[in-house]
């Protein structure tokens, strides 16, 4: 019976698919005018290439959804092509387009991942014809892995999680769960309750190897800018909200708002997730009655600005370093949390809200050290604050502590590798068949 319903549940996401087909256009044409496409390569998103397949070795797919997971699986992809293994890695975000073109332009092919559906998919595999496909973290596409599947291409899920509300969603539906998990020749999951759920879920072969993330070193900082604005700050007071959500700009608004006065001279540093809302929000606090600096239009804060919006790309690391004290947002407007393994690797005390379903593991080792705090509302967020900037040891100690987490943490990679030894072993072997049998070059 389960068998029954979810072969019927995967013909009729098949069908939906050739349905939504020739609507692709439209779809990702307005994907363009919102910003979310590149215009000059919309045809990879239909599964066509735009560059040729190397003409001999095997191949590998590499997929990660967004910047985080790219840079996650950034040291793998180099582990892997340093055996003489090509790698095609495909990423679903602009942003994480110009992190593989700034990061892994030497080793890796990039192309943007082709939409869930199956002419797409059979482009995508017919041209590269991948040897090995390995997805970063949580992304299950159905008509991807049934394709692979049906291909007998080995599909390896690295760095594997699962969040509370994915759980609940496909444990509703195991039938569902288990049709699609089977084709997955491995799972190396980050902690042990994510591994614990793939193979409730019906995943055959699981290994907790941990979080990739940890072994990624901090995100890099433009010395000059970061030298430059350090010298504007001076000795200001100062803590940030990083990657905040709707809601949470205001929140820190009203914090800063409420300590101003017990710490003259402070600055708040404000970096939504989403910088295309810079508008939207400087409209906001400047009605707050805050002077704001842009980091977007080249504004420098002086010793009137109240908070420094940071609204750019590829920046976090400079935000990062001009703060000893971050609260991480999608965690009390949001849900899910963001990942505190970049503040905590440069020793920045993190504090949070509860809704951190997303990183438990890593939460649950820095709260345990001393390296977070979970706060509550804006009373609790501000009264956190408050105490860390006015007691510099008490904020030394939770620095190192976060700093301490992020090394107890690392090796992910090791094992990680250890774990697709089964999968790269034959690749590399067939490389060092291929060199060993090449006929020598007439004298």
């Amino acid at each position: 019976m389960s068998d029954a319903l979810a072969r019927t549940a995967l013909a009729a996401y098949r069908l939906a698919g050739s349905l939504a087909y020739p609507m692709l256009g439209p779809y990702v044409g307005y994907r363009i005018s919102r910003g979310k496409e590149d215009p000059a390569r919309r045809r990879e998103r239909y599964g066509y290439a735009s560059i040729e397949r190397p003409d001999s070795g095997p191949l590998l797919w590499m997929h990660a959804a967004s910047v985080g997971e790219s840079a996650a699986v950034a040291p793998l992809v180099r582990e892997i092509a340093a055996h003489g293994i090509n790698v095609v890695m495909t990423t679903g975000t602009m942003t994480s387009a110009h992190f593989v073109h700034d990061n892994l332009a030497d080793c890796a092919i990039h192309q943007y991942v082709p939409l869930d559906m199956k002419p797409t998919l059979a482009r995508f595999l017919d041209h590269w014809r991948p040897d090995v496909a390995i997805v970063a973290e949580s992304e299950i596409w159905p008509m991807t892995m049934l394709e692979l599947g049906r291909r007998r291409i080995p599909q390896v899920l690295v760095n594997a999680r699962l969040s509370d509300r994915s759980f609940k969603r496909w444990k509703s539906a195991p039938w569902l769960a288990e049709a699609l998990l089977e084709n997955l020749a491995h799972v190396v999951a980050q902690s042990d309750v994510d591994g614990e759920r793939f193979r409730l879920l019906g995943a055959r072969a699981v290994t907790v190897a941990g979080n990739l993330k940890a072994d990624v070193g901090p995100p890099p900082s433009s010395e000059s800018a970061l030298a430059e604005l350090q010298r504007v700050l001076g000795r200001r007071p100062r803590w940030a909200a990083l990657s905040t959500h709707p809601g949470e700009e205001a929140l820190a608004g009203d914090v800063h708002r409420s300590l101003a006065q017990r710490h003259p001279g402070l600055l708040t540093i404000i970096v939504p997730r989403h910088v295309d809302r810079g508008d939207e929000i400087e409209q906001a606090l400047l009605e707050q009655g805050f002077k704001v600096a842009r980091r977007s239009r080249g504004e420098q804060p002086d010793e009137t600005t109240d908070i420094l919006l940071g609204d750019t790309m590829g920046e976090m690391g400079l935000y990062l370093r001009l703060t000893d004290i971050a609260f991480l947002g999608k965690s009390i407007t949001g849900q899910g949390g963001q990942n505190p393994l970049e503040a905590a690797m440069l020793g920045t005390a993190v504090l949070s809200g509860r809704f951190v379903q997303n990183f438990r593991d890593a939460y649950q080792r820095l709260l345990k050290n001393g390296g977070a705090r979970i706060v509550r509302d804006e009373e609790s967020l501000a009264s956190h604050v408050d105490q860390l900037l006015r007691e510099p040891e008490r904020l030394a100690d939770m620095a190192a502590a976060a700093a301490a987490t992020v090394e107890e943490m690392r090796g992910a990679l090791p094992r990680t590798l250890q774990a697709l030894h089964p999968f790269l072993h034959p690749l590399k072997l067939s490389i060092s068949l291929a060199r060993r049998c090449r006929p020598a070059m007439p004298r």
